[in-house]
Parts: structure tokens; sequence; C-alpha cells
């Protein structure tokens, strides 16, 4: 019988917790932001993608008596995920009662915090970094007061997380200054000397390798004595919500039984594939994948490395590193991934999550590309039978239901292979990941040498192409077979590009069609004509001398901000920090979807998030003597509802109210409009359309400008006529903002 979770045991800044029974949809954010007194993390994007939320997680293994320590976005995390691990928080670094952390002084004293919402996941995804890299016996002794982190990785260190008002030289700054091989005096201003000469590791403030405790004795002693008990019991499930089989059987036990079949339940590693897709109902089970070891077997062979489905994209980059002193392949392909999503969701998200869902739902995955064009197999389990598959096969079979289990993928080192080219591509909005590829690509090619004319000679490739507008990433089967055994020519590069833009064709509808096939083309020339020459590697430092005016001082003169410390360790108060008063509830708008339109009635899908409604408020429910007023100002007064007729799109229809925010949120996603525009007048939606209908905005008395000069009389007297002129206001609604 497949093992039930009973009671959840955790610690939080060191302090022991235990939950029983919990929501098994609750994310570790919202536990620790609503049933805790912590506040550091904070609720951002709510994809994984700003990492306000971030928090460190840690496991303990009582085998090998060793602590591993990620950062994790707890946006995503769910609550059940965390069983027997160790969270810290940013208040768990320091505080204004025990004593801030060096990291924590060091956002102030670099001015490295301005709002300071994002402040708390910055110092905790440096702070993963640094204990990360302390850890590493094979890296050089640090010195005193610096860690082992090199400059180059304490930049990176904080490359997902993202700021919007503070600026990241003064953050990147503050991540330098802990390096082992940094220069002091390369270091913007700060408060702690004056000069670059002055420059010293005493005046700031000490770090010291292991002065946090990230993993509590006492729940070391606690998963010691599980280790005996388990062993011997099996615990029957009772139906709790959250299941964690251990075997493939097991979990088809899961599957073919009324847990699965009854109710709405999600098969889970790790949660991630929710900041991508956003639920659209709550879920009452969920099955974790992570107890089956075959799941995370990992086996490495002289052909290449076979990697469980459950292993985590950050662990599949370690191994290729491990392996890329003998693979060109492994070493590429870890680069690569390095840029997929961010550091923070790599740590906690599987690699056989994102291939099922570039399978199933057609993710514009990466990962998916750079393995199609490395030659890579899966293996995957079906209730009758198991396969082995070409990644090509894979991806183009009919997505997977939900019974069809994705066992491991076999990545090829190419080792064997003497001659051998592979390199990957991506254009992205950002480059070092965090965002989705406008196209991507990856190349392999077997060469050979011309005896004669010593010219490069394909013998075979391998070229993957994804995310420019297509369901699934594919092979240029057309284009390696023109190239196969022909000497690498500019004309034959130019007849391999002509072939590629007839099978680089967009789906209807794909935004920046003409970019990303010109790219996709781009990255293929690339290639081709950087094959018989050696690239070469062009080093860049510089340096920058800020000149500080004191004409007017101490105006302009950079101060430490007040309260900075506070932003970092999380105690600032925020609006959404105060706590909620006793038996409180909360709503959540729903929007008119249509503009000037009658609103006939409101109902709600059957689903498990409508039942968590505990009343709706439109219109209808104002009494009498109230009155219907959304906001009011100098310009006149708008309805908070309509009544009934929706003046446009994104109006308030009403409000729902629950227990909690995000079932409020949920359950305004299962409404049920129903609209009628019978007897309305056509909505004005452009410009255009207002000035045929002659809609002009009357500008009350008291805000009418004030004309200054005569500007027929200047025109008039200008060198440069203007005959005529046309100004068009126009809304793109394809442009992409970052």
């Amino acid at each position: 019988m497949v093992k039930k979770l009973e009671r959840l045991v955790f610690a939080l800044n060191g302090e022991r917790y235990e939950v029983s029974p919990v929501d098994p949809s609750l994310t570790l954010l919202e536990f620790i932001r609503t049933r805790t007194r912590f506040k550091g993390p904070k609720l951002g994007c709510g994809e994984g993608g700003c990492g306000a939320c971030v928090v460190l997680v840690s496991r303990y293994d009582p085998i090998t008596d060793e602590v591993s320590d990620i950062s994790a976005s707890s946006c995503l995390v769910l609550l059940c995920n965390i069983n027997y691990c160790s969270v810290t928080t940013t208040e768990g670094l320091g505080n204004n009662k025990d004593g801030y952390h060096a990291i924590q002084q060091r956002f102030a004293g670099f001015y490295a915090s301005q709002c300071g919402f994002c402040t708390p996941g910055m110092c905790m995804s440096l702070f993963s970094s640094l204990v990360n890299a302390d850890k590493e016996n094979c890296r050089p002794k640090s010195r005193d007061g610096f860690s082992k982190i090199t400059v180059s990785e304490a930049e990176k260190a904080v490359t997902n997380n993202l700021c919007r008002c503070t600026g990241y030289r003064p953050i990147v700054d503050v991540s330098k200054s802990f390096a082992s091989d940094v220069d002091l005096e390369d270091l913007g201003l700060n408060i702690f000397w004056n000069q670059r000469s002055d420059a010293s590791v005493e005046k700031l403030p000490r770090y010291s390798i292991g002065s946090v405790c990230t993993f509590p004795d006492f729940l070391k002693s606690e998963i010691k004595s599980l280790l005996s008990i388990k062993k011997n019991s099996r615990i029957e499930n009772s139906g709790e919500g959250w299941y964690r089989p251990e075997s493939i059987e097991e979990l088809y036990e899961l599957l073919n039984s009324d847990v699965y079949n009854k109710g709405n339940v999600k098969v889970v590693v790790a949660n991630t594939s929710s900041g991508v897709y956003k639920d659209q109902d709550l879920y009452d089970k969920y099955i974790e994948l992570r107890g089956i070891p075959e799941l995370s077997v990992i086996e490495r062979s002289q052909e290449g490395i076979l990697i469980g489905s459950a292993v985590t994209i950050t662990t599949v980059i370690d191994l290729l590193k491990e392996e890329s002193y003998s693979s060109l392949v492994f070493n590429k392909l870890a680069d690569h991934m390095s840029k997929v999503a961010s550091q923070f969701v790599r740590n906690i998200a599987s690699i056989g999550g994102n291939l099922i869902l570039a399978q199933r739902k057609h993710l514009e995955s990466d990962i998916a590309t750079i393995l199609l064009g490395a030659g890579s197999i899966v293996h995957i389990q079906e209730p009758s039978k198991r396969s082995s598959l070409t990644m090509e096969q894979f991806l183009e079979r009919p997505p997977c239901d939900d019974k069809t289990i994705l066992l491991n993928v076999f990545i090829p080192s190419w080792a064997s292979s003497s001659n051998i080219c592979f390199d990957t591509y991506r254009a992205a909005p950002r480059p070092l990941g965090n965002a989705v590829s406008y196209v991507n690509a990856s190349f392999l090619a077997l060469t050979s040498t011309d005896k004669s004319s010593e010219d490069v000679i394909i013998d075979c490739a391998q070229l993957a192409f994804g995310a420019y507008g297509t369901e699934h990433a594919i092979r240029a089967r057309k284009v390696e077979e023109y190239l196969k055994g022909k000497i690498v020519t500019p004309s034959i590069i130019l007849g391999a590009i002509r072939l590629l833009r007839e099978i680089i064709i967009p789906k209807e509808g794909t935004t920046h069609s003409a970019y990303r096939v010109s790219t996709a083309v781009g990255f293929l020339f690339r290639f081709l004509s950087g094959m018989a020459t050696k690239p070469v590697e062009l080093s860049l430092s510089s340096q920058q001398d800020i000149v500080v005016d004191k004409k007017y001082s101490p105006v302009g003169l950079p101060i430490k901000k007040v309260g900075a410390e506070l932003q970092a360790s999380g105690e600032a108060v925020y609006v959404d920090d105060i706590p909620s008063p006793k038996d409180c509830v909360y709503g959540a708008f729903i929007y008119s979807t249509e503009p000037l339109a009658r609103i006939n009635k409101v109902d709600f899908k059957a689903s498990l998030a409508s039942e968590k409604i505990l009343t709706f408020i439109s219109a209808k429910d104002i009494p009498k003597n109230g009155q219907n007023i959304g906001s009011a100002s100098p310009f006149g007064t708008e309805a908070l509802f309509p009544d009934p007729v929706a003046e446009c799109a994104g109006q308030p229809i009403g409000v729902v109210i629950a227990e909690t925010q995000r079932y409020a949120n949920m359950a305004a996603k299962q409404a049920l409009v129903e609209y009628s525009t019978e007897g309305l007048e056509k909505p004005i939606l452009t410009v255009e359309d207002a000035v045929e209908n002659n809609s002009y905005f009357e500008i009350p008395s008291q805000y009418t400008p004030t004309p200054v000069g005569d500007f027929s009389k200047g025109m008039e007297e200008a060198d440069i006529k203007i005959l005529s002129a046309e100004v068009t206001i126009f809304f793109s609604t394809g442009k992409m903002l970052f």
C-alpha cells in the first residue's frame, strides 16, 4: 500500500513546526506569510520568475550525514514537499534583535536597497551561493573574511533576482565583496571607506563561514529515529490528499484506484509547472514522484549518462560539468541548461517535468531542443509496456496521457568521436535565463578533412530547432541530408540556408515570426561558417571612476538609507505584511471581458474552487440607501459595479469572498458571465472611433490649460513650414515588455 503523509514536520529558521492535517495545495510561501510571524519572503510574480520569494531549503541525508542546501521559489514549492526539511528565510540570517548578518549589512552599506521589496530574496540567493561554495573542499582556502566563491560566481548569484528600482551595480558590488578573488578597490560607493585606496576587508561587516546553522540538530535526530521505523513498517493511505509512492508499481496502484479517478489529482515532482501553466482549479490530491528510486537514478558509462526523470535540472548541470572534460557535448549542454529558467527554479524543477511539458503541452523548451540535437533517448513506462524512443519520436508522438510515465533520459557523450562539432543557441529577451526563447537550436556534426585541400567535410549532421512557433522541437532532416558528405564552402552554406527557410515556418499567429525565422537561419550560418575556423576568445575589462561633485554638498552625497537593514532582514513592514484581523475573509474581483455589454447573470463552474466561495457581492447587493461608487474625483464619479451595463472590458462585475486570498483568486476564475449587447451602441475602441463619433472628453474649467504664446503666429514666422501632418495613436498588443 502507498504510504500516507500523516503529519508534516519541518524547521523554519531553527524552530520546529508540526502541521496536521494540511491542504495539499498550500504553498510554502503562503504558509510562511499567513501562519507564521515571518514576512521576509514576498509574493511577487507567483511564477518563480522574480526571486522575491526565495528561501533556503535544506535536506539532511542520515546515511551520509550530509546537508544539502538550495535556494528555492517558495511561491511554487508545496508545503507537503518539504517534510523533514529545514527552511531558512532572511530573518533566519539576522535581524534587529539578534544582530544583522554581513549580507544584510553590506546591502545597506553599498546602497543596494531602495524600495527593498526584492532585497530579502536577493539576500537568500546570495547566501545560498556562499553556503554551497564554502562547502566544496576542492576549492582553495579563502582569505580571512571572504567566501570561497569567485567574482564571476558572485555576479551570477543574483542574476535571476529581478530589481526594478535600485539598479544592479550596487547589488553586484555586495555580491562581489564576499569573493575570494575580488579587488576591493574595484567596488563602488559605500559607507565603509571614502577612497578606493582605503579599501580593506577589515572595514567590511565580517563574514564567517558556517555562522548560520541551516539544519538544526533536533531535526537530524528525528530523521535518524525515523530511519529504523521506516524499515519495519508499512502505513496505509488515509486519503489526506498527499501521496508519495515508493515504486513504479505503487504509482500505478494509485493511478488505477479511486484516488486518481475521483477528484482533482496532480502528479508533481516540485510543482514548478504551475509557474508556466497557471492552475485553473484547486487540486485536492497530489502524487509526488520523488520517492520512487527508479526516477532518481544516475548511471555513468563510456557511452553517456542515464538520468532519472525526477532528477533536478541543477543536478543534471552538475553531472554534465563533472564529465565535461571528456565530452564537448556535455560541456555545451551544461552551459545552455544554466540559462533555462532561474537558479532557484532549476534547483527544484526536474528534467523529466520539462520534457513532459514539451511533449504534452508544447512548452517552448530549450532542454528538449538541445537534447534532440545531441541524439538523446528517453524511456517511458505505459500501463502495458516499457518503450525506448529517440527524442524525436518522443516529441512527435501524440501527447502522453497521465498514465504514461517518463522514466529517464539517456544523453550520449560522443566521446569516441574525434572530429565532432557541437553547439547550442538561444535568442531570448534575457540572455542569461528566466525568459522563454524566441528560438533555440542545437547542432551536431561529425566531420573529416579532405586530404588534398584540407577542407572540412560534413560526414553527418543533426540539426534541431525549437520555439520558433512550432508545437515541438524538430530535426531539419532535409538540410541534414543536403549537407551529408559535402565540403563546407560559402555556396554550400548558402544552399543549406535556402533549404532551411522552407522548413522553419512558424504557425499562424506566432509573434515576431520574421525575427524568429531569420534568427534560426543565423544560428545555422554561425555554426557552419565557424566549423572551418577556430573561434577567437576576446577578453574585456573595464573600470569606471565616479566623480562626486561637492559643489552643493551634502546634497547629492551617498548616504546610508535609514531602515535598509530592516528591509534586508525582512522586518520592514509593507502593506501586505500587516497581519490580518481574526476571522478575516478575502475577496477577488470578477472583471468584465466584454466592452459595453449588459450583465445578465453570473454563475460559477462546478469545481473545487467554487466550493470555497462564501458569497458573491455585486450591484444587486448594495443597500437601498447605499451608493454604487467605485471612485470619485474632480472629473466625476465612476460606478463600482455595472448596474447592469459594463462600460468597458476590465470593469469589476462583482467580488468573490472566500476564506483565503488564494481561494478567492481561484474561485474568481470559475465565473461564467452571461452578456448581451441588444439595444446598446457599438463600443468605441480606438481614437479613430472616438473622432468619428465626436466623443471627446470634457475638461473641467479649472483644469483647462492656459495658452502660452501665439502658436499660429510662431508657425508663420518659422523658417520651416508644416504643409500637412497626421498623428496616429495606436496600441501594439503583440509587443513584449521585459
